[in-house]
């Protein structure tokens, strides 16, 4: 049922992030005059402040562990040895007082306005059900279960019962094709596979049943298939078993499953990469780790029950496609005994009618208080003119969360500016910077910090971060390599089928050993905020002068008649390089003298002349990966005469029709001589 729109915001919860301190004081006799001093506390003494993490959340385990943190490396720093965990069981000992207070565990909501709400008992009646289904098919510990499903409370369900059973949970978004997914499941041969034959999006169906089909024919691993049924599928696919009678069961057996304990690096799931080039990585991550990085991670977005009278119906959304590790940490907020609010569809209406105020009435009608989206979704608003003010219900709204790429300054202002009109001049920004490699943020918000548009507050409890420069010194106000100089506890186990550890290695610790690289250009304050200036190998190096691309597209695609832009460096023999803008322009515009006087005024006046573009060509589309970066690095590479396989692939990105083209202009550019 939709929320009462006429009555007043509901009242910030006392911050999850103040409660702790006070724990730390009544506990520990530890005080922090500064958040600075905490976090410094929290990076130096690892092992007590993780302890107090595990104390806060209360963490259950089996056994004792023999210490919080047995090896101070990277990689191979070992966790908690000894310890008993279980991501579903953490979920689950919310049940019965949510239940009781009539909160439920998930909002399910889709394009077609079709609503779901699932208690937390119903929850977990459906996992236990799943689970024994799949433990009666042969499914147990260390096994992988694959799903292909988008954004739908049976994929939280398919998660919590494989973890239920120690099972390795690997989800794959409807939006990729068939061989994109085979990219991904061929390295992880899953022995079972949950799927979806058919989803609506942008207002049209579309079957799924063929690519479901092939998926099984091309995995002989996969011996129970598991099947939802849409109303979208063209026809029954062979061998498969309804999934909701797979989940129908209600009897004595369901009643008395619990969840296995398992060690504390036992698998939960794999994640992967994004797959721009070469073969996705496989990122394994632990029951454990992302149980504690969770912990952590819920005094930064300022999460706890809905249950309880500080957080009473708080309903936490995070706007994702199930590829994107964003759909993990939406799922995470049912550790914290909080609501979850899942939209499946788009967030923008169709091609012929856009609509961006979908996403904010569901975000009304659902009665969501913390709405998080990619960086991008909020610019589009704001491009399209979008009274976000003029919509009713959105007065529950106390917290707005970005992530994907860096939120443009005047974005995040003009988003302060339109929920101060409804009587929120409160409204917290919690952006994120973190990513797949952790499933976690390593910089994030803090609602007892002052507003910082465009940037993120500050960097992320137990999260040793610095910026570093070429010679691996730590640098303040200037832009440097993004580092982690000591483990965090949801970096990855290891990558599947990286035997020797070697691809693992190679990924992060390669440039200084012991040393995790990220590869984003990170920018430290005086203040402490944080700027994120885009991949530190997609950076703009013009004679010496570094500049992140995100700082480029903050310039040039706040004009009016620019839609989209991407900017490349293609390196020559000679030693200097061509910078290359591809614009989309606005509808009814092109590429014109005054268009290209606008973008260098912009571009000069911003940052430097230096990076005015040397050409502008107009494209007709940004190629886009599915959770919504800008494929920079993959178009660079094609320009600088890279072959097209061993760059790029269809099928992991998410506007695959505009690649031709790009595709065309790189062979002409390196080929014909064209440079323009």
């Amino acid at each position: 049922m939709p929320i009462a729109s006429n009555s007043a915001a509901i009242a910030a919860p006392v911050p999850q992030i103040r409660l702790y301190l006070e724990e730390l004081k009544a506990t520990r006799d530890l005080e922090f005059a500064h958040y600075d001093d905490l976090h410094r506390w929290s990076v130096t003494d690892l092992e007590g402040f993780w302890r107090s993490i595990w104390d806060y959340d209360r963490i259950e385990s089996r056994t004792p562990f023999s210490a919080m943190l047995g090896a101070d490396t990277m990689p191979g720093a070992r966790w908690c040895e000894g310890a008993e965990v279980s991501y579903a069981r953490h979920v689950f000992r919310h049940a019965a007082a949510a239940d009781s207070a009539g909160q439920p565990a998930i909002v399910a909501v889709n394009e077609r306005g079709e609503q779901r709400t699932l208690g937390w008992a119903e929850l977990r009646r459906q996992s236990a059900s799943l689970a024994l289904e799949l433990r009666r098919r042969g499914v147990g510990q260390g096994d992988r279960v694959a799903a292909y499903l988008p954004n739908i409370a049976e994929a939280v369900v398919g998660l919590l019962a494989c973890a239920s059973l120690g099972a390795i949970w690997s989800l794959c978004s409807p939006d990729m094709g068939t061989n994109a997914v085979l990219d991904r499941l061929r390295q992880t041969e899953p022995k079972a596979l949950i799927a979806v034959d058919g989803v609506f999006y942008a207002g049209k169906a579309m079957d799924r049943s063929a690519c479901v089909a092939e998926i099984c024919a091309a995995l002989p691993c996969i011996e129970a298939l598991f099947v939802i049924e849409s109303g979208f599928g063209a026809g029954a696919v062979s061998g498969a078993v309804a999934f909701e009678a797979a989940i129908a069961r209600d009897d004595a057996e369901v009643a008395g499953f619990e969840p296995e304990w398992l060690p504390f690096d036992h698998p939960l799931w794999i994640l992967y990469s994004s797959g721009t080039t070469g073969l996705p990585k496989a990122i394994v991550h632990g029951h454990g780790g992302v149980l504690l990085a969770t912990a952590a991670g819920r005094l930064h977005f300022d999460l706890g029950p809905s249950y309880e009278s500080n957080n009473f119906g708080d309903r936490f959304h995070w706007f994702s496609a199930t590829g994107w590790v964003m759909w993990n940490i939406q799922v995470g907020g049912l550790l914290s005994g909080t609501t979850i609010c899942l939209f499946d569809g788009s967030p923008s209406g169709t091609k012929a009618d856009p609509d961006w105020t979908r996403l904010w009435r569901f975000a009304a009608e659902s009665g969501v208080t913390w709405f998080g989206a990619g960086a991008a979704f909020f610019t589009s608003c704001r491009k399209a003119g979008l009274d976000v003010a003029g919509l009713d219900g959105l007065h529950r709204v106390r917290a707005l969360g970005s992530t994907g790429s860096p939120l443009p300054p005047d974005v995040q202002r003009w988003g302060s500016a339109q929920f101060a009109a409804i009587g929120r001049p409160d409204i917290w920004w919690c952006n994120v910077s973190g990513g797949t490699e952790i499933a976690a943020a390593f910089m994030a918000g803090n609602p007892e910090l002052p507003d910082t548009p465009g940037r993120l507050q500050c960097r992320h409890l137990g999260a040793a971060i610095e910026a570093w420069d070429d010679q691996g010194r730590p640098v303040i106000g200037e832009v440097g390599e993004l580092v982690c100089t000591r483990p965090f506890p949801s970096m990855p186990l290891y990558f599947w089928g990286d035997e020797d550890g070697g691809r693992y290695r190679e990924s992060y610790f390669a440039e200084w050993p012991g040393i995790w690289r990220h590869g984003d250009w990170l920018t430290i304050g005086n203040d402490g905020s944080c700027t994120i200036s885009g991949r530190s190998d997609a950076t703009i190096n013009r004679h010496g002068l570094r500049m992140g691309t995100a700082e480029i597209y903050a310039a040039v695609e706040r004009l009016p008649e620019i839609a989209d832009t991407m900017i490349i460096d293609v390196e020559g023999e000679d030693g200097d390089s061509t910078l290359i803008m591809f614009v989309v322009p606005a509808e009814g515009r092109a590429i014109d003298p005054a268009m290209e006087q606008a973008i260098a005024s912009a571009i000069r006046s911003s940052l430097s002349p230096r990076f005015i573009p040397d050409h502008l060509i107009e494209a007709p589309g940004i190629p886009h990966t599915l959770s919504g970066k800008k494929q920079e690095l993959p178009i660079k590479r094609l320009f600088a005469g890279w072959p097209v396989t061993k760059v790029i692939s269809a099928d992991a990105t998410a506007t695959p029709e505009v690649l031709p083209w790009y595709i065309d202009r790189a062979q002409r550019w390196n080929g014909a001589g064209d440079r323009m």
